[in-house]
């Protein structure tokens, strides 16, 4: 089984490639948040049948938590916004926890390092 990060016993990776892993992670959790920006606007456009723009907008704001723009009038919108809201709060942590695995992992390993030369 091949591990992700380096194993405690191992040295700390070197800065240089650090670098590229935290890009590596920061590219997966855009992609995280592209593909539930695009869902939310899809959903928007199509069930609550708002244009575009507006769509866009309503995803936008509640990926970030700030609330939706537009009113909901049907029943299906308004159940879309609310499932939606709820992803929307699990793919904002997700995204958080994925960014700075490979930042904890790494100020961990210097840790384990320093306690193992005292």
């Amino acid at each position: 089984m091949k591990r992700v990060f380096e194993h405690k016993s191992q040295p700390v990776l070197p800065f240089r490639l650090f670098l590229i892993r935290v890009l590596r992670y920061f590219l997966f959790a855009m992609l995280l948040i592209i593909i539930s920006l695009g869902l939310g606007m899809l959903g928007y456009h199509h069930i609550a049948q708002i244009s575009w723009i507006d769509s866009l907008l309503n995803a936008s704001m509640i990926l970030t938590g700030m609330g939706p723009v537009n009113e909901m009038t049907t029943t299906g919108a308004k159940v879309f916004a609310s499932v939606y809201a709820l992803f929307s709060g699990i793919v904002f942590l997700s995204t958080v926890a994925v960014f700075f695995a490979p930042i904890a992992h790494r100020l961990l390993h210097l840790l384990h390092v320093a306690e193992n030369e005292e």
